[in-house]
């Protein structure tokens, strides 16, 4: 979806910044040829965890190869399977002589080590992936996870911003400044289209259509979709990517890039988020997702319905739009209780 340049000047948006036009029209800044998502982290590369077993190498190269993961989860997944074998190397015990009460026997120990039910429903969710792998390719006999099941994790509601707090957090950044206008444009993004941190850092100039106001987002297993974003939005990175961009020297292809010319990381993203929410004078905790969940709130408080929500924010089981339906179920009793007659007797 190659963009086409935007004929008129963005409305409203502050002036060129001094020196962008003289960085147009001399050498133009290198590019690095990275590609569209880097290869994860294998165990033992990189001081990566070892899994130092070939049934679980093999899961590892299945969940790259085959599933698609996402860098950041296959690590996790890396980490906590090396973990089980870390375990099982200290009873002197083999991968294929697991049994019921060795995963039992596991579990008390992660949580003897304090782990939360939800950190340790994660390593059994890698692990009964790592079973089923090695009984559907004939290389274990039996699953012994099938009996056992995951602890029962409590349903929080995330945490949103109401709109005036939005407005006062995308009311922080300083046009006037590159650094401004970037975190200015960054933040409405992300409001404008719930998207993850992680599809920010990975978004692209040429992945915005200025004519359309349509935007490519690859997600989690590298799953591509096409999110809409308002006019506000559109102007911002329109006025971004033509006039404030290269005042930043670009070193890669990265849309938003830091003062090196560099792609911003996911930390740089929290550093600034939480950065322009402290200066707004909010005192919740807020980290980026919370613009994704403030996307899904307030567009569910305005009559969208779930399955568009759910296209939208890319989630591949409904089930997981669906904790947003419970935001709005306690917003309904708070306004309940506030306003009806007998509520406040």
């Amino acid at each position: 979806m190659p963009p086409r340049r935007p004929s008129a000047p963005v409305a409203n948006a502050p002036g060129k910044p001094a020196g962008a036009a003289s960085a147009r029209r001399g050498a133009k800044p290198a590019v690095s040829s990275k590609p569209r998502r880097a290869a994860p982290v294998r165990p033992g590369q990189d001081g990566a965890p070892r899994a130092s077993h070939p049934l679980i190498d093999g899961y590892l190269e299945h969940l790259l190869i085959e599933r698609g993961l996402a860098e950041n989860t296959l690590a996790a997944y890396a980490a906590d399977l090396a973990d089980f074998a870390g375990f099982l190397a200290q009873g002197g015990i083999d991968l294929h002589a697991a049994t019921e009460q060795t995963l039992f026997l596991y579990i008390v120990d992660l949580r003897r080590r304090g782990l939360t039910s939800r950190t340790l429903s994660r390593h059994l969710s890698a692990l009964r992936g790592l079973f089923a792998h090695g009984v559907a390719e004939g290389q274990l006999a039996a699953d012994p996870l099938r009996y056992l099941e995951n602890p029962k994790l409590p349903r929080t509601l995330p945490d949103v911003l109401t709109r005036d707090e939005m407005a006062a957090v995308l009311a922080r950044p300083d046009l006037s400044d590159r650094l401004g206008f970037r975190d200015r444009t960054m933040l409405e993004l992300l409001y404008a289209s719930g998207l993850r941190v992680s599809e920010l850092c990975g978004l692209r100039p040429l992945d915005f259509d200025p004519m359309t106001g349509l935007v490519r987002v690859f997600g989690k297993g590298s799953k591509e979709r096409i999110v809409p974003v308002h006019d506000t939005a559109a102007r911002l990175l329109a006025a971004y990517i033509r006039d404030w961009r290269p005042a930043f020297r670009p070193v890669e292809d990265a849309l938003f890039l830091n003062r090196s010319g560099k792609g911003l990381t996911r930390q740089a993203v929290w550093k600034a988020v939480k950065r322009h929410v402290a200066e707004a004078g909010i005192r919740k905790d807020i980290s980026p997702h919370t613009f994704r969940h403030s996307f899904a709130t307030h567009l569910l408080d305005g009559g969208a319905d779930l399955r568009t929500v759910q296209m939208l924010l890319g989630h591949a089981d409904i089930a997981a739009t669906e904790i947003y339906t419970h935001v709005q179920a306690d917003r309904l009793r708070q306004v309940h209780r506030a306003h009806h007659p007998r509520s406040r007797s």
